[in-house]
């Protein structure tokens, strides 16, 4: 198979869980528009499968998770008088893109070894569980390239971060080790490289224990009013949580708890 046929992106569906990973390891997972056209048909299959209730993101290979923007092809459409980039995705090919797909129902585990830049660390942002190898890097180096971090890195961090604490490695570069992410809260669990992919596989396991329709709508909830007056989040009317409300898994979940068995979900 040629370069340019090559697929960018491995897609493996096994047990309830979509293990999509980044496949560019000789360019440190760098992603660029063959690999976001990939992406978009992924999440589209991966959202509408309903045997999928898990889904893990990771890159090929132990020197990255992704370095983000592919920048020779960058400087190629550049010369070539390509529109510049800027904030979002939107007529790019895999639009909408994971970071902008703020319905996307299913939890999604980023499991990170090695370095995660630019896009590659918007792409965990962007993650509900983020578990990471010792050894992993995050930064923003767009600012020393003279661009932006346009897939909502420069939203994303100032909310999940302090202020300052973002704006410092926003406007610098700065690299942040897994145990410094660890302590900000922008990662749930540091781990050598030998035991990543146990790690995440409890994660897992944790995951498919609860029940898919109320993961569902816990994520679409909490994502959706984290900035809401919580007098507006109450008077919310969210999507999944009207489907769980009236589904057979709100009624087997008491069930099993008072029949002392464990509950059999079927995501209705």
């Amino acid at each position: 198979m040629s370069a340019a046929s090559r697929r960018r992106v491995r897609y493996e569906k096994r047990d309830h869980v979509a293990y999509v990973t980044l496949d560019r390891p000789e360019v440190l997972n760098a992603m660029d528009l063959g690999m976001h056209e990939e992406l978009g048909i992924i999440w589209d299959e991966a959202e509408s499968d309903d045997d999928v209730r898990v889904v893990v993101l990771t890159g090929a290979g132990d020197r990255a998770f992704s370095v983000g923007q592919d920048l020779r092809e960058r400087a190629r459409l550049n010369e070539h008088g390509a529109p510049p980039t800027t904030f979002g995705s939107r007529g790019q090919p895999g639009w909408p893109r994971i970071t902008e797909r703020f319905d996307f129902s299913k939890p999604i585990i980023a499991r990170v070894n090695g370095y995660a830049l630019g896009g590659g660390f918007e792409l965990a942002l962007a993650c509900d569980i983020v578990v990471a190898a010792e050894q992993a890097v995050f930064a923003f180096p767009e600012v020393l390239l003279g661009l932006v971090p346009g897939a909502g890195g420069a939203f994303r961090l100032c909310r999940q971060l302090p202020l300052r604490t973002a704006m410092g490695y926003l406007l610098t570069g700065r690299r942040m080790t897994a145990s410094v992410a660890r302590q900000f809260g922008l990662v749930n669990d540091v781990v050598p490289a030998d035991q990543l992919d146990r790690c995440v596989a409890e994660w897992v396991e944790d995951l498919l224990h609860g029940a898919p329709l109320a993961a569902r709508a816990i994520k679409e909830a909490a994502m959706r009013s984290v900035d809401m007056p919580l007098e507006q989040a109450f008077a919310t009317r969210f999507e999944w949580e009207q489907r769980r409300m009236y589904s057979r898994d709100a009624m087997e979940g008491p069930r099993a708890f008072a029949e002392g068995r464990d509950p059999v979900w079927d995501c209705r």
